[in-house]
This record gives C-alpha cells, sequence and structure tokens, in this order.
C-alpha cells in the first residue's frame, strides 16, 4: 500500500483545510461535542456541509455523496480532527442513510434522504431494550399489523438525543412465532410526534442528558414506513451495524488524542522531569501510537474495499474493538498525566472574565469525565465481547 500523498490529493489536503478554516463555526472552533450543547450548534456543521454537498461523503453519488477516493475521505476526517470539528451525528449520515437508499423504495429515498444530506431532519436509533442490549435479537417490541398500519409497543433504552429527533428507525417484532428470534424481526421508521410516543431522560450521574428511554403505546405507523421486506429486518439491522461499527473506530480524532497527550506529558512533572521523559510512561504512549498506527491501515484497507464494492464486512468489528480500546487507553493515559488535577469535576467550566477560575491547567478540566464516559464505548455498538464471536465466526470459521 502507497501512503504518500500524491500532488492531488495535497491540493484536496489544502481545499479542505482552507474550506474548514473559512466555514466552520467560529464559536464552536476547538469546543468539540459536549452533551449540553444548544440542538442548533450540534447540526451547524452538518448544515454548511449539506449546503455545500459534503455532508455525506460515503454515499454513492447518485445520492449524493462525493465520489471521493477512501483517501480524501481520509484526508476529510483528518482535517476535521485537527479542529476538534462537530460532525454530522452518525444516526442519519452513517446509519439510517445507508440502510434506505441500499433497501428503500424509491418513494422512502426521495422523501427522506434529503433531509438527512441536508441536516435539517434529527434521526434517533431504536435498537437496545432493557432485556436486548449485546443480545438484540431477544428484543420484544411489537408490531402488529391492522389495515394499512402497524400497531407498535413496547421500550426501548439509550436512545440518544431522542430529545431533538424528529424520525427513529426501529426494529420490532412482526413475527412470535419465527422459528429463531432474527427471522421475525422487521425494520420500520417512525415519526416521532406520532401520539403514543413518550420518550423519558435518563439523567446521567454528572447531570448530563444524552439518553432516553422510548415509550410506545398503540403508535400507529403506515405500513409503508416498513424498509424492505417484513421479517427481514435482522439483515438490515447487520447491514447498519457494521457501518456504525467502522465510524466508531474515531482513528483521525485518536490521532489528534495523541498529540494532546504528548504535549499534556512534556508540561506534567514526574520527579521534577516531564512526564514523558519517564521511560515507563513513554513506553504506555508509544504502545498507544504503534496500535493506532495499525487500526489505520485496517481502516484505509476497509475504506479501500468500499470503494471497490465491498461494503464493510467483519472487518468492521476489529475496527470497533481495537478502535474503543485505543479510545479508552487515551482517556485512561491522559487521566494518569494530570493526576490529582483531574479529581475536580465541573459541569460547567467558568466562561471568560468570571470570578470562578477552574483547579489546574485547563487540559485537565475533563480528563475525568472523558475517562468514565468512554467506558461506554466498549458496550455500544454491539458490545467488544459480541465483536470477538464475529470475528471467530466469520474470519476464523470457529
Amino acid at each position: 500500500m502507497n501512503l504518500d500523498f500524491s500532488p492531488e490529493e495535497t491540493a484536496f489536503r489544502e481545499e479542505v483545510r482552507a474550506f474548514i478554516a473559512e466555514n466552520y463555526p467560529k464559536h464552536l472552533t476547538g469546543s468539540g461535542l459536549r452533551d449540553d450543547m444548544p440542538p442548533e450548534d450540534l447540526v451547524a456543521w452538518h448544515k454548511i456541509l449539506g449546503e455545500k454537498g459534503w455532508s455525506v461523503p460515503a454515499w454513492p453519488t447518485e445520492y449524493g455523496g462525493t465520489g471521493w477516493t477512501p483517501t480524501q475521505r481520509y484526508i476529510w476526517s483528518e482535517e476535521n480532527a485537527a479542529v476538534n470539528a462537530i460532525m454530522p451525528l452518525p444516526f442519519g449520515t452513517s446509519m439510517v442513510g445507508p440502510v434506505i437508499y441500499s433497501f428503500g423504495n424509491d418513494a422512502q429515498k426521495e422523501q427522506h434522504l434529503p433531509g438527512i444530506r441536508s441536516g435539517n431532519v434529527w434521526w434517533c436509533q431504536g435498537y437496545s431494550e432493557p432485556g436486548a442490549g449485546s443480545d438484540l435479537a431477544s428484543l420484544q417490541t411489537t408490531a402488529v399489523r391492522d389495515g394499512d398500519h402497524y400497531v407498535i409497543n413496547g421500550q426501548k433504552t439509550w436512545t440518544t438525543l431522542a430529545q431533538h429527533a424528529d424520525w427513529g428507525f426501529f426494529l420490532c417484532r412482526t413475527d412470535p412465532d419465527a422459528a429463531k428470534p432474527q427471522q421475525g424481526i422487521s425494520f420500520i421508521l417512525i415519526d416521532m410526534k406520532t401520539p403514543g410516543i413518550e420518550v423519558r431522560p435518563i439523567k446521567l450521574i454528572d447531570g448530563g442528558y444524552e439518553v432516553n428511554e422510548t415509550w410506545l403505546t398503540d403508535v400507529r405507523v403506515p405500513v409503508e414506513n416498513l424498509i424492505g421486506e417484513e421479517n427481514m429486518g435482522w439483515t438490515y439491522a447487520k447491514f447498519l451495524l457494521a457501518h456504525e461499527r467502522s465510524g466508531i473506530a474515531g482513528v483521525a480524532r485518536s490521532k489528534r488524542a495523541v498529540e494532546q497527550l504528548r504535549d499534556i506529558a512534556r508540561k506534567e512533572l514526574l520527579d521534577d522531569k516531564p512526564l514523558m521523559e519517564d521511560f515507563d510512561f513513554a513506553r504506555k504512549v508509544s504502545q498507544l501510537d504503534i496500535d493506532l498506527s495499525a487500526l489505520e491501515i485496517t481502516e484505509l484497507r476497509t475504506l479501500a474495499g468500499e470503494e471497490a464494492g465491498r461494503g464493510p464486512g467483519p472487518e468492521s468489528s476489529v475496527l470497533k474493538i481495537k478502535g474503543t480500546e485505543i479510545q479508552q487507553r487515551l482517556t485512561e493515559l491522559t487521566l494518569e498525566a494530570v493526576g490529582h488535577y483531574g479529581t475536580p469535576y465541573y459541569r460547567d467550566v467558568p466562561d471568560a472574565g468570571s470570578n470562578e477560575y477552574p483547579i489546574g491547567p485547563e487540559y485537565a478540566q475533563h480528563s475525568a469525565a472523558s475517562y468514565f464516559n468512554m467506558r461506554k464505548t466498549s458496550i455500544y455498538g454491539g458490545s467488544n465481547e459480541i465483536q470477538r464471536n464475529i470475528i471467530s465466526k466469520m474470519i476464523l470459521g470457529l
């Protein structure tokens, strides 16, 4: 694999860098994604990219994709990570969008894809249930046919940002008597304003609010909102999860985080010397960097396979496992580097000019919160234990 950028790719990087510098919202520069942000800030960059035609670079060009090569998409991710940009939320662009253009009918594509591209329609995911997380096929939410509608009853949980969602994609059981639980599930699009839907907040221990319980009580949904064939939803769900897991890897952002970690370790002292000069700590950072480089090559191979017409397969499980493990190790080493400065917790860091001052350097202010929050990454999108089962079956043939 040739890892050198061609002159055309270098020119593309300069074009992307200039566009981001000129158009990324100035008030969001460097802020990163936070659960307490106003909804309009979460989608501000998405809407700008939608106007430019760059919001869904991985989509086929016939549905609004950019036609970029894998290397160009890689460059795009790197340049956005460099400024900690708030990227389009994945529920529409990376999850349900590819399902709709791959398995939906023409009417569904015409209705939903433009709003996903533009960022004007917000989506949420209705997969997990209180008794069905990694064992998703055991879900109990039902969709019973009643004329030209489905009547849906059940409960979903961990519905991220559902409080803002216009639409949701839900897995529902349409055949309770199927021979295998996976065979009786359907993939249904639901307008979140439909009567009978109640979104209840799950307040996190830090006071944050990003996830919800979603209750569905006699929710009537038109049959035309069914994606593909009835009882084939498990096939579409697996397709979606492969796309989700590839995105979870977060290589570009982890590369940026490693550099930030090095900067912190050069400033923090251990026995009157920079922490980065400590052999044991430097060894852990170097090992992290090596693992990240290997993951980066794997991601590039996956992108190249997609360009050749091969959708993300079981290799997405490799990306998910290693990507999330690296993210967790990064936050762990960052917390180790800042030491006792990571102890104070700030829900809201004081604004510039405030009479309140945080304890310790700015880079330490969210280190503990990030460490604890990132424990979830090895669970969502299919737990890493489940991903290892997929690898053993699909790659190793065990």
